[in-house]
């Protein structure tokens, strides 16, 4: 009797801790393992990491903390490439927005309804092109982004894409410095900038949810946001303090977004 009772609390201990992880992963459509991070009960909301980084960035952020204290639930994956997530080497892992895929068939995963969600910097030009191919998003904040990446050949897309098969210069050195001191897969970052998604003004002009481009007022790193917000029907721009790499860990930028998505 003592026996089965210490199998007992040895299952539940078990189960317990199983129900609370948050680390998940699953295999998308081409066979890469996505891992992500599953925190939370309530509405969901999808946050998407930015370049040379991965979902962890998130993780001591004011707005992931003001998330689960609001009681949502808040999905966090690492894209293909980056984190724990498969690395694949060969170009047609990258090719025909793979990226934006592998978010979809999650959400997929996860039988997720209606959902909202956030992009930071590259992240955001990932979230932009989903806008295009999932329904399901009721709200959308594109963070640190402005409007070049709408455009094929936008310059900084090239260059760091070059910085990162080895054709680095002064404005590159230091993001491939930066990703080498992380033992980042500089392979794969440079197939993320090569096969980048790429979404047209016009398209992006057909989205009907509401919209909001949010940037620090020293952040200028990627175009115009302004002339973005402005392509959405029912988009807005909302400046808060800060430059490129650090507004999205600020308070302003947690309020801004929480008023938003409320």
């Amino acid at each position: 009797m003592k026996k089965n009772h210490q199998l007992v609390i040895i299952f539940l201990f078990f189960f317990t801790y199983a129900s609370f992880s948050q680390t998940k992963e699953f295999k998308t459509f081409d066979g890469i393992n996505i891992v992500y991070n599953d925190a939370g009960t309530g509405e969901p909301v999808l946050l998407i990491h930015g370049f040379i980084n991965s979902r962890k960035s998130w993780d001591n952020t004011q707005l992931k903390k003001d998330l689960l204290d609001r009681g949502y639930r808040v999905i966090v994956p690492d894209l293909r490439g980056n984190g724990d997530s498969g690395k694949p080497q060969d170009e047609k892992a990258y090719k025909n927005d793979a990226e934006v895929k592998d978010l979809k068939l999650l959400m997929d995963h996860l039988n997720i309804q209606r959902y909202k969600a956030v992009g930071y910097s590259r992240g955001s030009i990932v979230l932009a092109k989903l806008l295009t191919i999932d329904k399901r998003i009721e709200k959308a904040v594109l963070g640190g982004m402005g409007i070049d990446f709408t455009n094929p050949q936008w310059d900084r897309r090239i260059m760091f894409a070059k910085a990162f098969d080895g054709d680095v210069n002064e404005e590159t050195k230091g993001a491939v410095a930066y990703a080498n001191s992380i033992h980042a897969d500089l392979r794969s970052l440079h197939l993320q900038q090569k096969y980048q998604p790429v979404t047209s003004k016009r398209k992006l002009g057909k989205t009907k949810i509401d919209v909001m481009v949010i940037c620090g007022d020293e952040d200028s790193d990627n175009g115009n946001a302004k002339e973005l917000s402005n392509i959405f029907a029912n988009g807005i721009l909302v400046r808060v303090p800060g430059d490129h790499n650090a507004t999205y860990k600020t308070v302003d930028f947690s309020d801004e977004v929480l008023r938003f998505l409320n």
